[in-house]
């Protein structure tokens, strides 16, 4: 069986905006029981209690439905947060079975969704666990043997609210946190230290539950992680280079920011797949930019490069919100527009202040 993904980024007008998916099922564009995943930019705060998440969740769910899909096979992975110049919009992926020979190198996507975490576990070693486990799933699902064949793992976990912690303490256990804000960062960081674990960048054997949000010397150069009240679980799109069993004209790539300027590995990154970083194409080849994935972070030093930044001590705004726009403004300043899919929080993802890069772009027939 060989198999090809397309990826189609569709702008939103507000969270439930579906029109463009719908018109492009109408049309034929997209064939929605191929659709294996949807990641979304919506235009909440992106903290514990945006429900843009949610409504845009629920609004892709209806619609799926309506085209005859059935959205519990679809990882459904919302970020909130659109701050500065970042332009909502929704990345769908397909996954087709296609009578076409496969294509060393081709786009391949697999999905897998965890098992619900109890609440205890959740910024502890027993959610590293969880999600490397469904990481090895997914990668099974997108036929990728290697781990060197994966360039980048987009999950979405959950967080704990004050119910969630309430339920745990009734049970006579305790949560890694009470306060749900601080949820947030643990859940990413249990989760990045999962795909790390998966993909053989950590060692299992030497964490501890301590690591998790402090030892930031751990990280993974590939992983991405979002927390949200919608769900319990996790869903986990991973996606890669194949082998073999893919084809099509996709190809992807994937670059480390050692801190919220460092655009040079993104820049390298973008010839590498036929593109100058103006968004132009290299001499002699053919390619478009089809979707641009980050992290951001505000490095916990407080500093950028030796100048003091305030994004940590800005009691108004979360860090988090800091950091998306600036690192969207970096991006967005290589390849002409800001409609790209920067999620804030970066712990364990790439090194402290920087973040994984991941870039698709479609190739010349």
């Amino acid at each position: 069986m060989t198999r090809r993904a397309f990826v189609h980024r569709i702008a939103a007008n507000a969270p439930d905006d579906v029109a463009g998916f719908t018109a492009r099922v109408a049309e034929g564009e997209i064939k929605p029981r191929d659709v294996v995943a949807i990641l979304g930019k919506t235009e909440g705060n992106g903290c514990v209690n945006d429900f843009s998440r949610g409504l845009a969740t629920r609004a892709l769910s209806d619609a799926l439905s309506r085209a005859g899909a059935d959205p519990s096979h679809v990882c459904l992975v919302m970020s909130g947060g659109t701050e500065g110049g970042l332009s909502p919009h929704f990345l769908v992926f397909e996954a087709r079975v296609v009578d076409e020979p496969s294509k060393t190198g081709a786009l391949a996507v697999g999905c897998a969704r965890s098992a619900r975490l109890p609440y205890e576990h959740l910024g502890r070693l027993a959610q590293v666990d969880t999600v490397a486990v469904g990481v090895r799933a997914a990668m099974r699902d997108a036929g990728l043997e290697r781990p060197e064949d994966v360039h980048f793992v987009q999950i979405k976990c959950p967080l704990l609210t004050a119910d969630r912690v309430a339920a745990a303490e009734a049970r006579g256990l305790t949560t890694a946190t009470r306060d749900t804000l601080k949820s947030m960062g643990l859940s990413r960081a249990a989760s990045a230290l999962g795909v790390g674990v998966a993909l053989g960048e950590i060692d299992r054997e030497r964490l501890t539950d301590s690591d998790v949000g402090r030892d930031f010397s751990l990280f993974s150069e590939r992983a991405s992680a979002s927390a949200g009240v919608e769900l319990e679980d996790h869903e986990i799109v991973v996606l890669g280079e194949a082998q073999g069993g893919w084809a099509g004209l996709l190809r992807i790539d994937h670059a480390v920011m050692e801190d919220a300027l460092d655009v040079e590995p993104v820049r390298a990154t973008l010839a590498r797949l036929g593109l100058s970083a103006s968004g132009q194409l290299v001499p002699q080849q053919a390619a478009r930019v089809v979707a641009l994935l980050a992290k951001a972070e505000a490095g916990a030093s407080g500093l950028l490069r030796g100048r003091r930044h305030t994004m940590l001590n800005d009691s108004d705004i979360s860090a988090t919100r800091h950091a998306r726009a600036f690192v969207a403004g970096a991006l967005g300043g290589l390849i002409g527009h800001a409609e790209i899919f920067v999620s804030g929080g970066a712990e364990h993802q790439g090194p402290d202040g920087g973040g994984p890069v991941a870039i698709i772009v479609e190739a010349a027939p």
